[in-house]
């Protein structure tokens, strides 16, 4: 059962749609390297949009109503969009939910040395990464440090042509004999990914005159002392721009789009809603390649604490009517997929492969060894989901991650559908996930931002 190219389906006009929407999404990944720059573009995208924050309703006691949009930060990590609709929360919500934090280098607490005459960086890397695709590569820095004072000290450096980008460096292939006998995993070990920052000693200082050359670089320019590397959170990320991809430009190359390719048409489709009948929901959260734990994981408390909040600023709220509201509610947990690759035909079975083209992409499970660890979608489910598609003409089709004990993968589906929910995966096929440059299909993206659309408003 073949699932047509949805590039077929569009004229010339309808193209200039598609390119036009991915040059926001372009622009989108190539600003938002990091999930704290994610949360602030989308506040000040939305707010534009009639977006208000919660806490500032809270704080007024202001009653919201059908058609009022609000949204809640956390930490500045997560976030929770909500478009209120005309029935009562109680009866459930129409959710959209990705997650804005992707595979990179981190810099541990205390990260700076010099080691003969050259200033390093060390990393512990974040998410699943194959390390060796993280050298001779040019990293931008971008993160905040947190001062004693309670000031915060944005960082971003290496985006523009005018800055310097940094590096882990790589043996060379004359004297890699040794390194190239080792399995893939080991070629480049954890401990060994630290970033070369500088070369110049400092005059006058004779102990480790590089790295002070550095640190006073970062005290002149950020007022960023040695110790506010211990309240820091800093990440090396693949440093450039979102690229066009292919010679006739349907593709999109970037870092982060797994899952930014879903985290920008979820929000998108929130801004374009007119009207609805549930209150419709985007959330966008942090921590999900390192099993969405943590305080701005989707582990937390932090969507349900929300959700008792919107509802009690209905003037509709008890316990057990967020519990229903919880359990009515329906949601795409808009997530990548693995792409089929025509280089590595054998991990895939392509009656059930995504591939480039073909629209957005729907995982009734994920899981591994026999679907553990997944959310596995209920058949209900998906045939609501077909009709709604295909009423309004959106382009999809199904796939697993590989071939069954090839390997797997996990989202956040399984965490919402602990409360009861109808979730199902939703996304957009990616070749290279988890690679420092990932890619994508400029038509799938649109038909994700579609299909979103249909669901908030139709299911």
């Amino acid at each position: 059962m073949e699932r047509e190219n949805a590039w077929k389906k569009y004229d010339e006009a309808g193209r200039v749609k598609v390119f036009a929407f991915n040059e926001g999404y372009k622009d989108f990944i190539s600003k938002c390297k990091t999930e704290r720059e994610c949360v602030k573009e989308v506040i000040a995208q939305v707010q534009s949009f009639g977006y208000e924050d919660l806490d500032q309703i809270v704080s007024s006691g202001r009653v919201l109503k059908s058609g009022d949009k609000v949204y809640a930060a956390n930490m500045g990590k997560t976030i929770a969009l909500f478009h209120i609709g005309e029935v009562p929360m109680e009866e459930g919500m129409n959710i959209l939910g990705a997650h804005i934090d992707s595979p990179r280098l981190d810099l541990k607490q205390n990260p700076l040395y010099e080691d003969n005459d050259l200033a390093m960086l060390e990393t512990h890397y974040y998410g699943g990464v194959k390390k060796y695709q993280w050298v001779a590569h040019p990293l931008a820095l971008h993160g905040v440090a947190a001062k004693k004072d309670g000031s915060i000290v944005e960082v971003s450096i290496g985006e523009e042509m005018s800055e310097p980008v940094f590096g882990v460096s790589d043996l060379l292939i004359h004297l890699s004999g040794t390194q190239l006998e080792k399995k893939a995993n080991k070629v480049i070990e954890g401990e060994d990914l630290n970033i070369l920052i500088g070369s110049i000693p400092l005059d006058g200082d004779d102990k480790e005159p590089v790295k002070a050359q550095i640190l006073q670089i970062l005290k002149e320019k950020y007022g960023i002392e040695e110790e506010d590397f211990l309240s820091a959170e800093f990440e090396a990320v693949p440093a450039g721009r979102a690229r066009d991809y292919g010679l006739d430009r349907s593709m999109v190359m970037g870092y982060g789009q797994d899952d930014r390719v879903c985290a920008y048409p979820s929000y998108m489709a929130m801004l374009q809603l007119a009207n609805t009948t549930r209150t419709a929901v985007c959330l966008l959260v942090d921590k999900e390649e390192i099993g969405s734990v943590g305080a701005t994981g989707m582990q937390s408390k932090f969507f349900e604490n929300t959700v008792a909040e919107v509802m009690n600023c209905t003037g509709d709220y008890s316990e057990l009517k967020l519990r229903r509201a919880l359990k009515n509610s329906k949601m795409l947990s808009s997530d990548v997929s693995a792409a089929f690759d025509p280089n590595y035909p054998s991990v895939m079975e392509k009656n059930n492969s995504a591939f480039l083209g073909r629209g957005l992409t729907f995982n009734k499970y994920t899981g591994s060894r026999g679907k553990s660890g997944s959310n596995d979608a209920n058949a209900e489910y998906i045939a609501d989901i077909r009709r709604v598609l295909d009423e309004n003409q959106v382009s999809f089709q199904t796939a697993e991650l590989g071939k069954v004990d090839q390997g797997g993968g996990g989202t956040i589906a399984f965490i919402l559908a602990n409360y009861s929910m109808e979730v199902i995966d939703s996304g957009v096929a990616v070749l290279n996930m988890h690679a420092p440059w990932e890619i994508t299909s400029k038509v799938d993206i649109y038909e994700a931002y579609l299909g979103y659309q249909a669901f908030l408003k139709y299911m």
